[in-house]
């Protein structure tokens, strides 16, 4: 790898990143060792240890940390620059780096695909977590998220549908357990608590005529996993609070039943969103007009009530 310059500095975030030498090897393309002998000339050089190392783990010392904390924008900012010189070629080529949850992805992943069917020479690396981050210092492009969670100090680009919760269990549960008629009667009920990326429980919210309300859903079963809570609710193990995306085959097909419709409004859908209007590369200048289209396309669809949608712990 290139031993000097930038190629120490993305060695050094990339280890931040990942906290693993190991991994950031992988990550760059280059052996274990020459990441190594990379980060270890670029502390020589500037007289102090970034990385506290054990023969176990690996995490920024008090100067490291400072150290991305600045490198990192700046560095960014040098992509930039590379990409727009890039950019006047006729081919937009280059790596993007985007951040996003499971669920997101996955609605996502049309638009992807389409995406590099028309730009062949770019490479996406997409990395799913439910946990917010710093995109900038962890060495992302873009993130897609929900547009209520996107930091206000980026540009969001919409591109997805607005969507629903839905309040769901089996028929069967249903049959031995009276459906609530407002959201505090699940209090009576068994429900699929949420655990969010955070640890936290996460509070069911609702909506009517201008009343807002949480519910700290109780039950015996917690989860994480939009999947496991549909096998839990399907067989029975209580109600579930679910995007429509999630849940609509099931509700087409009868194997779960809806309650409390009116008190779950639409909410705005997902966005891509980015650092500044400077420096955008001309790969995610060809991404952000792509999901453009894409918007346009959907809004130009006729809307059908049922129709699935993403997931608002996105």
């Amino acid at each position: 790898m290139n031993t000097s310059g930038l190629g120490e500095l993305e060695a050094v975030l990339a280890v931040a990143r990942h906290r693993s030498f190991r991994a950031a090897a992988t990550e760059l393309g280059v052996s274990t060792s020459a990441l190594s002998h990379a980060v270890a000339a670029l502390e020589s050089r500037i007289g102090v240890r970034l990385f506290n190392r054990t023969t176990r783990s690996v995490s920024l010392s008090e100067a490291g940390t400072q150290f991305v904390d600045s490198v990192a924008p700046a560095l960014s900012t040098i992509r930039g620059a590379i990409e727009r010189a890039g950019s006047f070629r006729d081919t937009v080529s280059g790596t993007l780096r985007i951040n996003t949850s499971a669920g997101a992805a996955t609605q996502a992943m049309p638009l992807f695909i389409a995406f590099l069917q028309r730009y062949p020479d770019v490479k996406l690396d997409i990395v799913t977590e439910g946990r917010l981050i710093d995109i900038v210092v962890e060495g992302f492009d873009a993130g897609i998220r929900l547009a209520e969670t996107v930091p206000r100090d980026m540009i969001a680009v919409p591109f997805a549908e607005k969507l629903r919760f839905a309040v769901v269990a089996s028929p069967a549960y249903f049959a031995q357990h009276k459906p609530p008629r407002t959201p505090v009667d699940l209090q009576a009920h068994r429900c699929i608590r949420v655990r969010m990326p955070s640890g936290s429980i996460y509070q069911w919210e609702f909506e009517r005529h201008g009343e807002a309300m949480r519910i700290d859903a109780k039950g015996a079963l917690t989860l994480d996993e939009p999947g496991l809570m549909m096998q839990a609710v399907r067989a029975g193990l209580g109600v579930g609070y679910l995007s429509e995306w999630n849940v609509a085959a099931d509700l087409r097909a009868g194997t779960l039943v809806r309650v409390l419709e009116d008190w779950t409004p639409p909410l705005d859908g997902l966005c891509l969103y980015y650092p500044g209007r400077d420096h955008v590369p001309a790969a995610l200048r060809a991404l952000i007009e792509t999901i453009r289209e894409y918007a346009d396309a959907q809004r130009a669809r006729p809307s059908s009530k049922g129709r699935a949608r993403g997931a608002r712990r996105s």
